[in-house]
Order: structure tokens, then sequence, then C-alpha cells
């Protein structure tokens, strides 16, 4: 998502006290800490590690266990071969009296010796299973027999119902792939947007990196990936999102949308009462570990760890790096509307509030006059300001306003009872899904709280929306948190008839907290300054959605071809297109195959796409040469995406290789290079991860339509995509006002154009082949379409295809 603008943003500072003898020491030092967090975090979850450590087994099979040992005891037989006897004698003689008990507690010792081994053989093999990529290396749609094995003994290892924490033991360490490799492969991501003069002399800076660095560097990263739960992620967190200084708001928050087409309920405060109750559900699921971990296939687990910040969740400002605050429960949460702060209590002495109560609690909210007090109405504009402005000014208001900052950092999560409608309208549905998607990225600066792990959003006419703050964890965290949300308060909680909330209101409720700060003057400036960078910031951001309905993922799948690689080939071709140029492209993907793994990048502008996308602007060019050149571009995508997942991607190594020079004190051109790119075309694809929650056949129109993020380059553009069913897919482009290069509803034409474009190339592909003709292109060209009148050709509605 937003993490491509951060990446190429961030500024190491690091400082040592030793001298050049001991340039290693701090290196040293930061990898014997990035372990010391691991054990930490492993350590502040040892109850639920207990209960998911045992996993596949379960503290009853010890007692099985226990019960069997005790039987054979009783039968005389001994199946410890004289184990237990032994420990029998080590325990105390408390007497002839208590002779039965030193055999029962020898009995379960060896029971529990003998169950714990059996687990850690069990851990063993599963990690060793997990640690098999084949299937993810195998053609589309082919299973290799070597796999089905795999997949056989995954399923005997796994165990049945596990919980959200079940595989963490299980799961493999990301590997640190070999250098060479790593440079091999980000010469080729980056020779079709060189020159040759540019490339030879990358390429020769590559070759002294190789010679004088790399192998010391190298060296470094494999020593943490022993000893740290991840050889990369940590340091991706830290230097990536908490030391950027630079504003959160649109260079590092993301948003959610709501359903596209439909909104439940009109009712402000009833539509903000159902969402907070569905999302404190998912709060008690998780707390629970009652959510199920995320299956590949079925079967392959893939990493929860960041699943423990989505709630109680604040980042905090620091003046040189911001940390993470991370509470173990709140029970209420902070609400915005009309420049004041209210402090909202989300359970009573019997548990969680009904949604009923909670809509009358925010009713009582938007029926209070009271103004807001001077300033207060501004005040979350500092949230949106350069992070060491905002650390500063915030020691001072903790000093003068303690209560009130600690409900909001304190709170399970903010919410902002916005005052305008959003949403799709009729009238003018293009510009209002820009406004709406503007208002959930950016807002009016000053009323959101953009340190929150996430903010629920609720305008005036009942549409929702999530913004969301990137360090925590990425897009398909709080994505799944979000479709729960959207089918829980829809499908299962549900709407009166009137559109209130279902059941009956609590009188006897105390009224909502409102919260009062005591803001010194030296304040006052400070929120004016940071209201008009963020006002500034906000006003120069270019958003366009659209959903695109022509066909969707149901036509791609017929053409046995990846979605996602579909899509990006498209994305080549409207950016070069737009610019008459082609760029670095940064696609995210994940990497959550291993243990506390993130993402990855997918470098998508391959010298194969570019082929095709030259070929289609080609006016001698055939539809069979296209096809040709688009399939090659889309199996390269594939194997770039593949390796990405596996962890033998490229700019993960190259980020902490270039950590360890800074720690080192290393001066590497080629590695400042690569720090130095600019991503002018930053993707994303939002996934769908729970289908199964929405019935998209009888309710189309019930389906998320995804988010945004803003772009990574004044001068690029941030373009996410969703695919909502089966026949419609929505894109979300952002860029800035101010870059003349840039527009981003020229782009959302573009893209349209390039998709219809492709796809009437592969239905023209389909139809060569029915004739015969696919492998004869150019003995039949005069049969065949030239690829520039492509779009005049395309079909309008899925159904055609």
């Amino acid at each position: 998502m937003a993490e491509a603008h951060q990446a190429v943003g961030f500024r190491p500072s690091l400082t040592s006290d030793a001298g050049e003898v001991e340039l290693s020491a701090p290196m040293l030092q930061e990898i014997y800490l990035s372990g010391l967090r691991s054990w930490k975090r492993h350590l502040s979850r040892f109850w639920n590690d207990f209960l998911t450590g045992v996993f596949p087994a379960s503290p009853l099979s010890w007692l099985f266990l226990f019960s069997a040992i005790q039987l054979a005891w009783f039968l005389q037989l001994d199946p410890s071969l004289g184990l237990m006897e032994k420990i029998k004698e080590l325990l105390p003689d408390w007497g002839g009296q208590h002779h039965r008990l030193r055999g029962v507690l020898a009995a379960a010792l060896f029971a529990s010796c003998l169950w714990g081994a059996l687990i850690f053989t069990l851990h063993v093999a599963l990690r060793l299973l997990l640690s098999y990529h084949g299937w993810l290396l195998q053609p589309h749609g082919a299973m290799s027999s070597r796999t089905k094995t795999w997949l056989a003994l995954v399923r005997i290892f796994s165990g049945r119902h596990p919980m959200l924490f079940s595989y963490q033991r299980s799961l493999p360490r990301q590997p640190v792939p070999s250098v060479q490799d790593t440079v091999r492969k980000y010469l080729e991501s980056v020779r079709p947007v060189l020159s040759d003069e540019d490339f030879d002399w990358t390429a020769a800076l590559a070759r002294e990196f190789l010679r004088l660095q790399a192998s010391l560097l190298q060296w470094y990263l494999q020593l943490k990936s022993w000893w740290a739960s991840n050889y990369v992620s940590d340091w991706w967190e830290e230097f990536v999102y908490l030391r950027s200084r630079n504003s959160l708001m649109v260079n590092s928050n993301y948003y959610m949308m709501d359903f596209l087409y439909v909104t439940p309920t009109p009712v402000q405060a009833a539509r903000a009462g159902n969402a907070v109750h569905a999302l404190l559900l998912y709060r008690h699921r998780l707390n629970r570990q009652e959510i199920l971990p995320t299956l590949l296939m079925g079967m392959r687990p893939l990493c929860s760890a960041q699943y423990e910040k989505i709630f109680n969740t604040t980042r905090i400002p620091g003046v040189h790096k911001d940390h993470i605050r991370h509470l173990r429960d709140s029970r209420h949460v902070a609400v915005f509307h009309r420049g004041r702060f209210f402090r909202v209590g989300t359970h009573s002495q019997s548990g969680l509030l009904s949604p009923r109560a909670l809509e009358q609690q925010f009713q009582r909210i938007l029926d209070d006059p009271s103004p807001a007090c001077p300033h207060e109405e501004h005040l979350a504009a500092l949230t949106a300001a350069p992070r060491d402005m905002w650390a500063q000014v915030r020691r001072s208001l903790k000093t003068q306003a303690q209560e009130a900052l600690e409900a909001v950092e304190g709170a399970a999560f903010f919410v902002s009872l916005d005052s305008e409608p959003a949403g799709l309208t009729r009238e003018d549905p293009a510009a209002s899904l820009d406004a709406y998607a503007h208002a959930l990225l950016a807002g009016r600066g000053h009323d959101r709280w953009f340190d929150k792990s996430f903010s629920l959003i609720v305008f005036s006419n009942g549409k929702l929306g999530l913004s969301v703050e990137h360090s925590w964890a990425d897009c398909p965290i709080s994505g799944h948190m979000w479709e729960f949300t959207l089918a829980t308060e829809c499908f299962q909680l549900g709407y009166s008839a009137d559109g209130h909330c279902k059941g009956h209101p609590d009188p006897s409720l105390p009224q909502p907290q409102r919260l009062h700060w005591d803001l010194p003057d030296k304040i006052h400036l400070s929120i004016s300054l940071a209201l008009r960078g963020a006002k500034t910031l906000s006003g120069n951001i270019d958003c366009h959605v659209f959903p695109f309905s022509h066909f969707g993922k149901s036509f791609i799948k017929r053409c046995h071809l990846s979605s996602d690689s579909f899509i990006q080939m498209a994305l080549q071709l409207a950016y070069f297109r737009d610019r008459g140029q082609f760029c670095l492209t940064y696609e995210s993907t994940m990497t959550r195959l291993f243990l506390e793994g993130r993402t990855e990048t997918v470098r998508s502008c391959t010298r194969e796409a570019c082929n095709f996308v030259r070929a289609m602007e080609d006016k001698e060019k055939t539809d069979p040469q296209c096809l040709a050149l688009f399939r090659l571009a889309v199996d390269k995508h594939q194997a770039l995406l593949k390796a990405a997942m596996s962890g033998q991607g490229v700019d993960r190594h190259l980020f902490a290789l270039y950590i360890v020079s800074q720690f080192l004190h290393l001066q590497s051109p080629f590695l400042d290079q690569v720090h130095s790119e600019q991503w002018q075309l930053a993707t994303s694809q939002i996934p769908v991860q729970q289908i199964h929650l929405f019935d998209v056949h009888s309710y189309p129109d019930y389906v998320s339509s995804g988010g945004g993020f803003g772009p990574a380059d004044d001068h690029g553009y941030g373009v996410s995509y969703i695919f909502m069913g089966d026949d419609v897919i929505t894109f979300h482009i952002s860029s800035k006002k101010s870059s003349t290069r840039t527009d981003s509803h020229r782009l959302g034409q573009h893209i349209e154009d390039a998709l219809l474009d492709v796809a009437a190339l592969l239905q023209e592909g389909q139809r060569l082949k029915r004739r015969g003709l696919a492998e004869e292109g150019s003995e039949h060209s005069r049969d065949s379409l030239p690829c520039h009148t492509r779009a005049s050709r395309a079909p309008t509605t899925a159904t055609n295809f």
C-alpha cells in the first residue's frame, strides 16, 4: 500500500561512539537487540504461546498419554523401559505411605517429557514441510506428485481446529537470499528504464559492491537471521515507518471504503453503533484466538503476528523515532464530532454494550449543542504534522491535558462522526466517489487522529470508511477486520425497519464524557501551523475512484491467466500511454509464509512487459505477436511474484544490506544508488479474504469496494485495485495536483482503455485459436486486427466473453 512512499523516504540516523577499529560493535549490538525484542514478544505472549505452542497436540492429549501410562503400570507393564523407576529414585523420599504418590509423580514427569518430545518432533516436521516452496513455483493449474505428497503430509502434521496463533512456532524463518542473485535480479529489473550508459554505470557499481562489501554485509545478515525471528521485518518497521519524520497523512496512511452501491441505513448513529459493536466482536474473537489463521490453498498457514496490534494501539511521536504503544485492553473509544472529543465506554458490568445502546451514546453526541473550545477543533491536525514537531508539542500537551490525551491514545480505536455526507451519488457518480476517497485519505486535516491504529469514519448519511496507520501492520490485516465488520454489521446484526439498530436503548447509561483540553498558549501557534500544513497537503492530493464493470475476474480466469498479472500488464500499458515512457513499478506482495514476514516488492516493469507494451503501440504488430508477448510478460510477472513470496525478492534484501552498511559506516555507491530510486508507479491489490461472508450471487452490491493510498513520488501515481465479485474491478488512483506530469483522471481513462484493449486481444486470440490460426499469425495477418484499434472492438459486458 503506502509503504512505497516510506521506503524511498527513510533516512537512517545511526550514531556510534566506537572508534574506527570497533565499527562492528554497534552492528553486533543491533543484532543482539533484534533477537532480544523477538524473545520479549514471545515472553509477553507466554500464556497464548502455551495454549498454541502444543498445537497440533492439545493439553487433553497429555492427559490421555498420562492415563495410558498409568493403565500400563497398573497392568504391570513398563512402557518407559525402566525410566520411571530411575525418576522415582531421584524424587524425595516422603515415607512409605507416599510411595504411591512418588509413582504417580514419576509417571506424570515421564508423560510430560514424552509428550514434549512428541510435540517438538511435530513442530520440527511441520517446519521442515512448510519450508518447501516448490508448490508455489509450479505452473498455474499444475500439481506434481511431489507437491501432492507434500500436501498430504502437511495435512497429517497440521492438526485439527487451529487457533489464530497455532502455527507460529512451526513457521520457517525468512531466508536471506544469495547476494549475487539479488544483484543480478536488480540489474535485470532496472535495465528497461535505464539508458545504455546509465545501465553500464550501475552495473559497474554492482560489480564493485560484490567485490568489496557484499560478503561482509551478507555475513551480518546471516548472523541476524539465525538469532532474530526475521532478518528484515523489525528494521523495516523501525527505519521505514517509525523513523520517518514526514506527516502520516497521505504519506503513510491508507483508507478502506464501505459498500459501493448500498448503505444499509441512513441513520448515522445507528451505523456507528453496529459498526463499533462489530469491531469489538472482532476484538473479542481476536483475544480468544477464535479467528482462523489464513491458509493458502486451504493448507499453507500464513504468519498471524500482525493481528496482535489491531486494537488498543497508538503510534507515539518521538523527536527522532516514534514508538508503538499497545495496551492489553481498552474499554472505551474516542469520538470526534464538530471539533469536540468524547470518551464513550463500550462495556457495562454485564459485558459489551449492545448496538442499540452504542447508537444511543452516539446520538447523544450528535445532539449535544455545546461548542468546541478554542483551538480544540483543530487539535488533531497536530497528528498530521511532521513527527518531530508533533513530538515536541505532545510533551507540553501531556503535561497540561494528560487525562484527555490518555483517553484518546488509550482508546480501542478512534471514531469520527463527520457532519457531511459521502459516497456514490446518482447525480455525479465520478465526482462523489473521488470526494469520498479524499475524505477518507485526508479528511479536512484536523478531524482524524492519525496516530491511532485505525479511525472509523461515519458520515452523516450513514456511509462508513477506515483510515489506517501503516506501521503496525499491512493492508491484508486491516482488510480482514474490515470484511468481518461489514458482513457482521449488515447481515448478522442488521437494522430495524426504521433504520435503527435492533434492540432497545438503555436510559441508565451515563452520558458520554466530554474531554477537556487545557491548551497552553504556546501550543496555539503549533496547532495553526499544523492545520495550515495539513490543509496544504490535503488540498494537493488528487483522488480518482472508478468501478470497471465491462468484465472482471471470471473472464480473466476463463483465459487461464493470473488476474493480478493481467492487471499489472494493463497498468504498464496505461502508464506508457500516459507518460510516453516506462518507470520503476512497485507492487506490494506479502512474505507472511515466514515468521513475522511483512511485504516484498515485485518490480512489475520487466523487459517482457515493455516488449508487450511496445508491440501494442506498434501498428505493424499483429494480434498473435502481441498475444505471445503478453503471455511471456504474464509468465515473467508470475515468476517474480512467486519468488518474492518465497523470500527470494530483491528490495527487502537490498534494504537490509543498506541498513547494515549504515551501522558499519561503510559507504556503498551501489546501495546508495538503490536507495535513491523513485517509484513513480506504486501499485497494490486489495485481497478479498473472506468471500464466504458475502453472498456475491444473491447480493452482488454487498461487497467491499477496497481502498487506496497516496502516491509514492511527487510526480507519480498510487494505484490500488480490488476484484468485487466476478465481474467488477474497482480502481483507486492518487497523484499530486502540484505535478504537471500526472492526472489521476487521465490515468484512469488510460487504464480503462488498456483493460479493454488487452481483453480484446485475448478475445481475438481465442477466435484465432478456434480457427486454427493462432500458430500461423504472419501468414494470415490480413485476418488479424492491428493492436491500436482494439479498444473500439472490446465488448461492453462480461457476458460477451
